[in-house]
């Protein structure tokens, strides 16, 4: 029987090598971005069955094999960056990338934006997400991109040059005291026309000549004009009547035309406004609607996936958002290297996650300024790489023992 100790003794040392393998490979990814490391499972081979004459008498195995390598799928740590376009996952999920083939997935979230504003890995493979709808340059800026469906996922690139539109202002509201006296009274804000210029919307109230108890009357006329006040745009005329408290009760003022744009002048309401109260006079202020429009500074991404457009006007929009797959299996994915995987049959489609209503999400959180480390516990592969070498060891003195026990039978033969 040594002869089937020696061979079972050699497949011991060849596994032992193979786990050794995994293990020597897990631990010099130890500082590896996105690395998924692997652990090795063993399995006995066919049992051979002992008998004695007639009677059996159980079986003795025949060795072991590697039956596979499965993915450790812990988290892993998280590592601080000073970059907005570094990402790491918390929980489940997969970035895609695509180069010439099909998509990999990978935890490894180090992106930036190459000289066209590709958002690309470090190696140059594109991140896969949702565009925001763009035309001629112009992307229409959302809140939040919603995310399409999963084999509509495209290459996240994004224009050189980016404008964000103007918005006309459309309303203006006044609050302030024109107090009791007859002296007259301004007050001013800035508007915005349709073409991004600012200009002034002028309002100056004169109290009437004759005046009707209860309360008091006003008129007022809106002037808009340019800042400087070298073109004037328009000028309406209303009245405006306050209460024996100096609430306000009405106002006839109409729209004023600001070049082109409609403005509606809202002097409030009761106390909520411009009012009419023996107090002394303080500075008026206004809140207005609309904005200006800006040229592209740069894209940053959020700690919501979104890529985020910022504009020289200070303001920010969505333009795109970087998808998170899923997979019914994550076993079964085929590993490419230690960052990368492919879909096989085994793991089943990408997909992803949904809300409430049906809507796709990525289902999980996603840290900016922050990369996922490796997965690998130093220590423990630290132990099993102890534990396998000292299997290793074992198994080279059952072949050293059966080897020492064939020659003694054949001496004895001789």
């Amino acid at each position: 029987m040594a002869i089937q100790a020696f061979y079972t003794g050699i497949s011991g040392i060849q596994n032992s090598s193979v786990g050794i393998d995994v293990l020597a490979n897990n631990i010099a990814n130890i500082n590896t971005v996105g690395y998924r490391g692997s652990t090795t499972e063993f399995a006995s081979m066919f049992e051979n069955a002992i008998s004695t004459g007639t009677i059996s008498g159980g079986s003795i195995g025949a060795g072991v094999r590697v039956q596979t390598t499965s993915m450790i799928r812990e988290q892993g740590p998280l590592i601080a960056s000073d970059r907005s376009t570094d990402l790491a996952i918390l929980g489940e999920g997969w970035f895609a990338i695509s180069g010439e083939g099909d998509s990999l997935y990978t935890r490894n979230g180090s992106f930036g934006f190459d000289s066209n504003n590709n958002l690309v890995t470090k190696d140059g493979f594109n991140v896969l997400g949702t565009m925001a709808p763009n035309a001629s340059g112009s992307i229409e800026l959302q809140d939040e991109v919603t995310l399409s469906e999963v084999s509509t996922q495209e290459k996240l690139r994004f224009p050189e040059a980016l404008t964000y539109p103007v918005v006309a202002s459309t309303q203006a509201k006044f609050l302030g005291n024109v107090g009791v006296g007859v002296e007259p009274i301004t007050m001013s804000t800035t508007v915005i026309d349709p073409l991004g210029n600012k200009n002034q919307l002028h309002l100056e109230f004169v109290k009437d000549d004759i005046q009707v108890a209860p309360g008091s009357q006003y008129t007022v006329t809106a002037t808009t004009q340019t800042l400087d006040g070298t073109t004037i745009f328009d000028t309406q005329v209303g009245n405006v009547t306050f209460d024996e408290r100096g609430a306000l009760v009405s106002s006839t003022l109409p729209n004023s035309n600001n070049n082109g744009a409609p403005v509606v002048i809202d002097l409030g309401k009761g106390f909520d406004g411009v009012t009419s109260i023996d107090r002394p006079l303080v500075s008026a202020s206004s809140v207005t609607d609309g904005k200006l429009g800006g040229d592209l500074v740069g894209y940053a991404i959020n700690s919501n996936a979104e890529v985020i457009a910022t504009f020289t006007n200070g303001e920010q929009g969505s333009v795109g958002k970087i998808a998170i797959f899923h997979f019914a299996n994550e076993q079964g994915l085929n590993r490419v290297n230690g960052t990368r995987f492919s879909a096989s049959s085994n793991s089943g489609d990408a997909l992803f996650r949904k809300d409430a209503n049906g809507n796709n999400i990525n289902g999980t959180e996603v840290v900016n300024f922050s990369l996922e480390g490796s997965n690998v516990e130093l220590s423990y592969g630290l132990t099993e790489l102890i534990i396998l070498q000292r299997s290793y060891d074992a198994n080279a003195k059952s072949i050293t023992t059966a080897d020492q026990m064939m020659q003694k039978a054949l001496n004895m033969d001789g």
